[in-house]
């Protein structure tokens, strides 16, 4: 099961306008402990920001899943409550789970979320879904291929 971590990144970002502005941007990342996630988030910003940048935070989140879609732009939250009945007392119990979605819009959203659970016996409800200011996700790689290969290191 992943863990994830909200790691916020100050740097010096190019406007569209030309003017330079300090930003302090949001990013998600798969890391076991707090230490893991500032060094991965480092390590996956280095090649994208010029300058000096700093990671202002690091959080552990309460993100279960994370349903992706290559060909979309926003990170939406979907809080769902999934029903579990009490056994002993039939009562119905609610317990709420958030799930990351990746969509271009909050319709897809839904659907990519819906598409998601499709194999879940279980019983839900969508309590909430909102558009979230995630700048990028970033899952962990257990293929071990940290760097793409080179004509150098193919030899």
């Amino acid at each position: 099961m992943a863990l994830w971590f909200e790691c916020k990144v100050r740097y010096d970002k190019m406007m569209e306008n030309g003017t330079v502005k300090k930003v302090n941007e949001p990013y998600l990342v798969d890391a076991l402990t707090f230490t893991e996630a500032e060094a991965r988030i480092i390590e996956e910003m280095t090649p994208f920001i010029s300058g000096e940048f700093s990671i202002s935070a690091v959080k552990k989140t309460k993100i279960s899943e994370i349903f992706f879609d290559d060909s979309a732009d926003k990170y939406y939250m979907v809080k769902v409550n999934f029903i579990t009945l009490d056994e002993k007392s039939g009562v119905e119990k609610k317990s709420a789970s958030f799930i990351l979605t990746q969509a271009s819009d909050l319709e897809g959203a839904l659907a990519r979320f819906k598409e998601g659970m499709k194999g879940t016996m279980a019983d839900y409800d969508i309590a909430s879904i909102a558009e979230t200011p995630l700048m990028d996700v970033y899952p962990l790689d257990l293929s071990g291929d940290k760097k793409p290969e080179t004509p150098e290191t193919q030899a």
